[in-house]
């Protein structure tokens, strides 16, 4: 495939690239779009989320968070998608544009199905600093997952909820440093 940088520009062209070109073309087509705010290009490139390389997934984040045009919307209604990557990525991409118009989306998305995306989610809503996310990132603490646990500790510390300090002793009880450390952040900031 020839890569002409004034031969990505349709959506077409990206998402044969996306779905057939080497790594290198692809990542160069994500690159390409990091400036776009047609509809097509944006939801094609999230679609590499559910890319196997993790590069290319770091690229699309990459792409999108540099995206200075409002593409809000596509990416909120990217919460929808089918996809666990998908949805939980668009859910950190939002948050990383400081974008808050998600928050009452991501509230609703803390009883995913996917635990993936419920720690996502929270940690969204924690970096938003969303105090109206307060008892959806509490139920959370209570979560059978413990990376969800763990994010919603995060959060709940970020939102400086003290209530959080009540449910220390329980949380404790994990056996995981990772918990452990929290805790101690916790205590020692709010």
């Amino acid at each position: 495939m020839n890569l002409k940088n004034n031969s990505l520009n349709s959506n077409e062209q990206i998402k044969k690239i996306l779905d057939y070109g080497s790594k290198d073309q692809k990542i160069q087509a994500i690159q390409s779009t990091s400036e776009s705010s047609d509809a097509k290009i944006i939801e094609s490139i999230i679609s590499a989320f559910d890319d196997p390389d993790i590069e290319l997934r770091g690229e699309v984040f990459s792409s999108l968070l540099l995206n200075q045009n409002d593409i809000s919307e596509i990416l909120i209604s990217s919460l929808d998608n089918q996809s666990k990557n998908i949805r939980g990525y668009c859910a950190l991409v939002l948050a990383n544009r400081n974008d808050r118009t998600a928050i009452s989306k991501l509230i609703q998305m803390t009883c995913d199905e996917s635990s993936m995306v419920r720690s996502c989610v929270v940690g969204a809503l924690g970096f938003l600093k969303a105090k109206e996310a307060k008892s959806a990132i509490q139920k959370c603490l209570e979560d059978s997952n413990i990376e969800v646990k763990k994010s919603a500790i995060k959060s709940a510390i970020d939102l400086k909820d003290t209530s959080l300090l009540s449910k220390l002793q329980i949380l404790s009880r994990e056996n995981d440093p990772e918990i452990d450390r929290l805790i101690l952040l916790a205590q020692n900031n709010l």
